[in-house]
């Protein structure tokens, strides 16, 4: 990272941590494809397992409920399964039921065919409406099939957490699969695979300050599985195909393995969180007339302690993402960036927000190297784009 830059985008990526970067040197130097039964190759499968073994301790799985992917879309692909393999015999699932707020990769429906994907709505808190998931699930047709449900725990946006055992406890009573993506909740807040109670549960490296490149699919019983989407070899257990990552697993499970430190900072960045948005309060009333009265989208919900997404009318968000990075400060905006540009949040429009209030929108996402001193240079830097406002 460029020196006297503030980095306050860890929803996107999170600095790499010098022991993951350690994990992967090292890693580099194993010579052995980890299929092969010689030493060079049980060495490179050590690496494999001890990383597992790493993840698996970090959310309460055990090691054979742990497919290593390429990232979270990866995982997400796979784990959108019309055919579920379960117990022994094959189930087919007709139809996939999205929350509104997903991720794109989630969103696009894995393998599933368009007809058999329906999307679910969110209140204007962001949080999925149970009554209609509940009346969702009731006229499902199960003769033609098995419900699928996927969810987020938290939003990448907004950091709002969803209420995932009462999601898990409607799933399971109308004989569903549930699929959570749990990338974002991942080292921010601690929870374990059992207490979720869902069926599938993506995570990615890279959002724990692992490499980018790596993430997986976890099972909530290791005898209920997707169909492999990547087939070739007997990798991971026969779930993924294709010589492994070594390195970038290796990253990751390093990275992982720091999970509980960082949980343990929860309550720093909470405080950190709500000073900033103290500090944008405070900014925009001493401005007077020159700015609206900001809107702080999911305060006062459950959310993530590092995630603050909030719109101040007539701050058009890809104005100020250039002026704060020529300031030296890196945040997201509330909208989904691809290819470099900012676009509408399908976020914050299924939550019923207002386009000319949805395009002013900011994301600032903290992590556990965080200061107060960044907090402040951030204020700073926006105090200054506001007060040029006509």
């Amino acid at each position: 990272m460029a020196q006297n830059r503030i980095y306050l985008d860890y929803n996107a990526s999170a600095p790499l941590l010098p022991s993951a970067r350690e994990a992967m040197i090292a890693a580099l130097d194993a010579t052995g494809n980890p299929s092969s039964v010689h030493f060079e190759g049980r060495a490179s499968l050590k690496i494999i397992e001890k990383a597992r073994s790493q993840l698996g301790k970090a959310v309460g799985a055990k090691g054979n409920q742990i497919v290593f992917t390429s990232g979270a879309s990866e995982a997400a692909n796979q784990a959108l399964s019309p055919i579920i393999r379960a117990a022994g015999r094959e189930v087919h699932v007709s139809k996939l039921y999205v929350s509104a707020i997903e991720h794109p990769c989630v969103l696009a429906g894995g393998r599933f065919a368009k007809e058999q994907i329906s999307f679910l709505k969110v209140t204007e808190a962001g949080l999925i409406d149970l009554a209609e998931l509940e009346n969702t699930l009731l006229a499902h047709d199960q003769t033609s099939g098995a419900p699928m449900v996927a969810v987020m725990l938290a939003n990448n946006e907004t950091g709002i957490i969803q209420p995932i055992s009462t999601i898990a406890d409607l799933v399971h009573a109308h004989n569903g699969f549930l699929v959570v993506d749990a990338v974002q909740a991942l080292g921010k807040i601690a929870f374990e695979v059992s207490t979720l109670a869902a069926h599938f549960v993506i995570v990615s490296s890279h959002k724990i300050g692992g490499p980018k490149g790596a993430g997986a699919l976890i099972f909530g019983d290791a005898s209920i599985s997707p169909q492999p989407m990547i087939i070739g070899g007997g990798q991971e257990n026969f779930q993924r195909g294709g010589t492994e990552n070594i390195a970038a697993i290796a990253g990751f499970g390093a990275a992982a393995a720091e999970i509980s430190s960082q949980t343990t900072k929860i309550d720093q960045m909470t405080l950190l969180r709500d000073s900033i948005e103290a500090g944008v309060g405070t900014i925009c009333a001493e401005a007077g007339n020159k700015a609206g009265e900001p809107v702080f989208f999911c305060r006062g919900e459950n959310r993530l302690p590092n995630t603050s997404c909030f719109a101040v009318p007539g701050v058009k968000a890809e104005t100020a993402l250039i002026s704060l990075d020529l300031a030296g400060v890196a945040v997201s905006s509330g909208s989904a960036c691809s290819s470099g540009k900012v676009k509408k949040s399908h976020v914050l429009a299924a939550m019923g927000v207002e386009d000319d209030l949805a395009v002013c929108a900011l994301r600032v996402s903290t992590g556990a190297l965080t200061t107060n001193e960044d907090a402040e240079k951030f204020l700073g830097a926006f105090k200054a784009i506001v007060s040029r406002i006509a």
